[in-house]
């Protein structure tokens, strides 16, 4: 009672002692591609009629601004009115922004001030998302979360498994490609599914983060291997003028963020997270103990107008352990440690990107190791006393070594971008397990090292035409690899891409985009022997996808947006499971592995639907999203039949919408909404013998039955209140989040366990041959609230 006393007067005397309106915006206006500073250019907060000049470096400040996230709109004649991303200022420091500005191909004759937050790119004028740094922070049921942010834009399936799998438009969740500040960066999640997208918590640190964007379809050519999404995700510079700190208390970790100038040209920020979960679930008495921790960093040097190298870092270390001191646990719990294996991961990427600027041109060269190690260990029935009960063993790293290098031109009107990547690949599996297929069973023994060196080519070129009413863009790119002859030659992974937008009237375009994607199978599968032979060897191809998506856009105001599109899959040459007679597109939402198993190239799959968004973002502070999907996906199963994928929602509803209100209170709320998922039942009868199940400690999938049960529909309300204090040497922040706010119970896979007698002995049948099972109810969900804090300073 005395601490909520202490903190309840503390709230108070920081409310008397806020401050008036003294935050404080600092800017520069520089050309895109020469990185010139530009002069005298016009800057105003969006939304307000507050605004300067720059002065002959570019720079300008703004001073007397009320705390909060802004925009800050530049305009100046013969380029492209420029909107920079979103940035939080405060009384205690001052905040910094860059904007880059863009010369128009066509005279015009006056200079058009307003401009939407909405980007849209001449490559990708369809499927292109940038979401603001207020919606992450701010977002209802995210907790800060980026990978559940993203779960509430159209085409994202948001699943009631309470995971971070990135599964779009129908497609599988190992389909989508992640960058950070241009590096690209495998895994986003902690304890990931490897050879997947999918995780628990995400890694980055919103602190650090600037902006995404988010492709579902028309990718620009230099991002490769993606057959469903790209994720830019862009961070903040470190403070120029002098140190800042932020901690922060979330739902389930600490965190501290640091961040200053190293020298006049340099600045640094740098973030460390840990977790708290495994205190808070020994006391829950939950079957599972997971603790997570990670780091952060960018470093930036300008070295002068044309010259700069930025360094970043991202890195994770994740240990689950099983509590075995429950006592008497329930049905679940039992389900769950029969199940969960020891596990031990981490992971880093770091990278260095180096600009040269020129008058009409700008290069990149990025260079960059990723690491995955992830190992994991399993006993049957958790008895480690006879190595006989090890029923897994599994060791495997990935390390990828990237070397990439772009030149991006404009020339009399015509935008380009060529380029070509190189990585060298090391992957190693060591794997002891015992499998059971067909009444058999398979000795899985195999110690793989595997070398492999992939390359690519690209190029994109773009144009306006007709007064910059229609613009056309047009892209390719080859890929290849050593690993095996049908993998080697890039003319048989060309790429070809085509977008256009045609400006219909002042409020109406119309947009276009068709493409063929590839990406190489995931290392798990490359990498997969018998008898010290890569089996996959001379069966694998890379995946494709043919995209063909059209859209209308709608912007009656430059703060609102509605768009409508349509998009077709086509699928071929997908990784398909020799032993279980199904398409690899269905595996990867659960822990662990997917594609350490005998596959063939040869699965089809098509993906087709509609897609409606509406977006405001309003300056004032109230902004809505509201994005429906109508989604089909099927692939093909051992016979050629196109049946429903395990990603077949039907439909997709997410409505997220806020209000900043007055003295630094704001309000949000989320509702989403999924069609019911397909699933495949278990295998009782294979399930329920000993020789089976004591492989892996539990139930089997039929899947001769694939996907012909249906869920129920998944709806879930959250909601959550913040509280900002602006004070005159520090921020603080309060925030209240509710998941889940009625309680909804999501349907999900039964529990399966053996019976027992009343002496705790497993019960049997046929001679002692098979055990005795049941079957147990197992629905999800639960009103989970979180009280989060933030201090900066």
């Amino acid at each position: 009672m005395r601490k909520w006393i202490f903190i309840s007067l503390l709230i108070l005397g920081c409310e008397a002692s806020l401050l008036a309106q003294q935050a404080v915006l600092k800017g520069r206006v520089i050309e895109a591609v020469s990185n010139d500073p530009m002069p005298f250019v016009n800057v105003i907060v969006s939304g307000t009629s507050v605004g300067a000049v720059t002065d002959d470096g570019g720079n300008f400040q703004i001073n007397g601004l009320k705390p909060g996230f802004v925009r800050v709109q530049a305009s100046f004649i013969g380029y492209h009115s420029a909107l920079s991303s979103e940035i939080e200022i405060s009384n205690a420091k001052a905040a910094f922004v860059e904007i880059r500005m863009e010369k128009r191909d066509a005279e015009i004759e006056e200079v058009t001030v307003s401009v939407s937050p909405f980007r849209k790119t001449e490559e990708s004028p369809v499927s292109l998302k940038t979401i603001g740094i207020a919606e992450i922070e701010k977002s209802p049921g995210a907790n800060r979360d980026i990978s559940k942010v993203i779960q509430s834009y159209a085409g994202v399936l948001s699943s009631p498994s309470f995971r971070n799998d990135i599964i779009i438009r129908g497609g599988g969740p190992s389909e989508s490609r992640f960058y950070l500040d241009g590096v690209e960066v495998p895994n986003i999640n902690h304890f990931a599914t490897q050879g997947a997208s999918g995780g628990a918590v995400g890694i980055l640190n919103a602190d650090l983060i600037r902006e995404v964007n988010y492709y579902s379809g028309a990718f620009p050519s230099d991002r490769g291997n993606a057959l469903s999404g790209v994720f830019e995700f862009a961070q903040v510079d470190g403070n120029a003028d002098k140190m800042k700190f932020k901690g922060s208390l979330g739902a389930s970790e600490v965190s501290a963020t640091v961040d200053g100038p190293l020298s006049d040209k340099t600045t640094f920020i740098v973030s460390a997270r840990r977790s708290y979960l495994k205190f808070l679930f020994t006391a829950l008495k939950l079957p599972f103990l997971p603790t997570f921790n990670d780091m952060q960093f960018k470093v930036k040097t300008r070295f002068d107008a044309k010259n700069e190298l930025t360094f970043i870092g991202l890195g994770a270390i994740d240990q689950n352990e099983l509590n075995l001191d429950i006592k008497n646990p329930d049905d679940q719990q039992k389900y769950i440690l029969s199940q969960l294996p020891t596990n031990n991961q981490w992971s880093y990427t770091l990278g260095a990107v180096y600009k040269h600027f020129r008058e009409k041109s700008y290069q990149t060269m990025v260079v960059s190791r990723s690491q995955l190690s992830n190992t994991a260990t399993k006993y049957f029935d958790n008895d480690e006393t006879s190595p006989n009960n090890k029923i897994l063993d599994y060791t495997s790293q990935e390390a990828e070594n990237k070397i990439r290098f772009e030149n991006n031109m404009r020339m009399d009107g015509f935008k380009a971008n060529i380029g070509a990547n190189i990585d060298f690949v090391r992957y190693s599996n060591a794997t002891l397990q015992k499998r059971f297929y067909d009444g058999n069973i398979q000795n899985v023994n195999y110690d793989t090292k595997l070398n492999l060196m992939k390359y690519g080519l690209f190029g994109q070129i773009s144009h306006e035409f007709l007064a910059e009413r229609l613009t056309l863009s047009a892209g390719f790119r080859m890929d290849a690899n050593n690993y095996s002859s049908g993998m080697n030659n890039p003319l048989k992974q060309f790429s070809p891409r085509a977008s256009a937008s045609y400006q219909l009237s002042p409020e109406w375009s119309l947009n276009l985009n068709s493409g063929r994607y590839f990406q190489l199978p995931a290392y798990t599968t490359l990498g997969y022997q018998q008898n010290n032979q890569f089996v996959n060897k001379d069966n694998l191809k890379y995946i494709s996808v043919d995209h063909f998506i059209g859209g209308l856009e709608f912007k009656p105001a430059t703060a609102m947006q509605f768009s409508l599109e349509g998009f077709l899959k086509n699928y071929r040459d997908y990784p398909f499971s020799v032993n279980d007679q199904i398409s690899l597109a269905n595996k990867g939402a659960d822990y662990g592995v997917i594609g350490d198993e005998e596959v063939t190239s040869t699965s089809k799959g098509r993906a087709f639907g509609a897609e409606f968004q509406a977006r405001i973002s309003s300056a004032k502070g109230y902004n809505l999203n509201l994005s429906y999907t109508l989604v089909r996906s099927e692939f093909q199963d051992g016979t050629g039949k196109y049946i429903v994928s395990a990603w077949d929602s039907k439909q997709i509803l997410s409505l997220t919408g806020s209000a900043a209100l007055k003295k630094g209170w704001q309000v949000g709320t989320r509702f989403r909404f999924v069609g019911g998922l397909p699933y495949t039942p278990y295998d009782l009868n294979r399930s329920s013998l000993i020789s089976a199940w004591n492989l892996t400690g539990g139930p089997y999938l039929d899947y001769s039955q694939l996907n012909t049960k249906r869920f129920g529909v998944f709806h879930q309300l959250d909601v959550r209140v913040d509280k900002a204090y602006y004070l005159k040497n520090m921020t603080l922040k309060f925030y209240l989040d509710i998941q889940n706010l009625y309680n909804f119970q999501a349907q999900s896979t039964d529990i399966v366990v053996r019976e027992t007698d009343a002496n705790g002995n497993f019960l049997t049948t046929d001679n002692g041959t098979r055990y005795a099972l049941r079957s147990v109810k197992n629905p999800s969900g639960t009103v989970l609230p979180t009280i989060g804090v933030q201090v900066e300073f």
